[in-house]
């Protein structure tokens, strides 16, 4: 089910323009366009946001029944990007224009303050904070953006939206270290992501291995990890390629040959 919400509208894209014509450069861009599209506009994925939101509130439920009095203060763990935050208009201005991620713009972006938030995130963390649990942002955006974050985090209301609570990347994108460190003084109870690198022990894992730890990890998807759908970008397309840099052509290529046709 993960898989096909993730691969399907970008693959269906790249597939229909290559029967007919030779790769080009510009069909990943544009088909982010269309992946991000679905992300504005389609009910279905609001419904995903929802349902994922709806099971954290369950497992954070039972937690809260199961404290004891000598047990570490909860908290819970959220990334940003495509989490809680919804970045999809950059995306959208990128492939419009033939590009991909691109640092510089991106950081223009966070900057601009714009990002709208994710159906239910907001909602789901303030009934966290109302019920005494700490929330800490981990995310992989850095220094320069520490500024646009904290004020697009606070124009909505989110809780604990502050220097303390927001550990940016610092050095590496592995969030393993910045995850010890909340630990040190708390008891995680879930963590929120939409990448499995946004939970405990994926980091630059590969194809094969990020399949077999997701088998292994079933049980806790639903509860204690909440994965939130984003057909746009992520380590599975690092993934693909051995974690080798490509260009366009070469993403498009290597898209195109994984897909699975008859």
């Amino acid at each position: 089910m993960k898989k096909s919400i993730l691969l399907f509208p970008l693959l269906l894209f790249l597939t229909s323009c290559g029967t007919q014509r030779g790769v080009s450069s510009h069909e990943l861009p544009f088909a982010k366009v269309y992946t991000a599209t679905w992300m504005q506009r389609s009910a279905e994925y609001e419904a995903l946001c929802y349902q994922a939101f709806n099971s954290a509130r369950l497992h954070l439920d039972q937690s809260l029944s199961l404290v004891q009095e000598d047990s570490k203060p909860l908290a819970i763990v959220t990334d940003i990007d495509e989490t809680i935050l919804d970045n999809t208009p950059n995306a959208v201005y990128q492939g419009e224009r033939g590009e991909l991620f691109d640092p510089s713009e991106w950081t223009k972006w966070v900057n601009r303050v714009e990002a709208d938030t994710i159906p239910g995130a907001l909602s789901f963390l303030q009934y966290a904070a109302g019920h005494g649990v700490k929330v800490f942002y981990i995310t992989n955006r850095n220094e320069q953006e520490r500024r646009g974050t904290l004020l697009n985090l606070q124009k909505f209301g989110f809780p604990n939206a502050d220097d303390a609570h927001l550990l940016l990347k610092s050095g590496t994108s592995n969030k393993d270290e910045r995850r010890a460190k909340v630990m040190e003084e708390y008891e995680i109870i879930i963590y929120m992501g939409d990448q499995l690198t946004d939970f405990p022990g994926y980091y630059k894992a590969s194809e094969v291995d990020r399949s077999a730890m997701a088998q292994r990890d079933a049980a806790a998807f639903g509860g204690m990890y909440i994965v939130l759908p984003n057909p746009n970008y992520g380590e599975w397309e690092s993934a693909l390629s051995g974690y080798q840099r490509l260009d366009k052509k070469q993403q498009s290529e290597l898209i195109k040959k994984k897909a699975k046709s008859y």
